[in-house]
């Protein structure tokens, strides 16, 4: 099985754990950045006119620098990003877009401050056509047990 880990990050929590969950899945890994680079004010949720939030409530688009090369080859994709208004930021949305999910399974992971994952399936699912094999919220410096045993409900 040909296994990819594509993540976004906005503060480096969730690069930390998008390492570590490729590194236990034997995974590669691709970083899904944003063609126009969030500022520490970008990502300032507590601010009405920060872009993060503009983005969210305008329902816009996010470019994507880069593609994922021979996206086809892989079985499971893995997805991780920061917990935004309760699901994936836009960009994540975006990446999924960009990419034909059918018969691929997918599974989603997720670092937050106080927001669960649980939206995001249903957010997600409809933008693609793969399965949503499952969505862990993990703390930012979750273990390789912890890791490896949601790794294996996903195969």
């Amino acid at each position: 099985m040909k296994i990819l880990t594509a993540y976004f990050s906005a503060g480096g929590y969730t690069r930390s754990l998008a390492k570590r969950v490729a590194e236990a899945a034997g995974a590669d890994l691709f970083e899904i950045k944003p063609v126009e680079p969030y500022s520490e004010a970008d990502i300032r949720w507590t601010n009405p006119l920060a872009r993060c939030n503009k983005e969210k409530l305008g329902k816009k688009e996010v470019p994507i620098e880069g593609r994922v090369e021979n996206f086809d080859d892989y079985d499971l994709i893995l997805i991780g990003f920061p917990i935004w208004y309760f699901t994936a930021p836009n960009i994540i949305e975006s990446f999924v877009k960009s990419y034909d999910f059918t018969g691929k399974k997918v599974g989603l992971f997720a670092t937050s401050g106080g927001s669960d994952i649980t939206k995001a399936p249903g957010t997600l699912q409809p933008l693609m056509k793969g399965e949503i094999a499952g969505a862990k919220l993990f703390s930012a410096d979750a273990n390789r047990p912890e890791i490896c045993a949601w790794l294996d409900t996903l195969k």
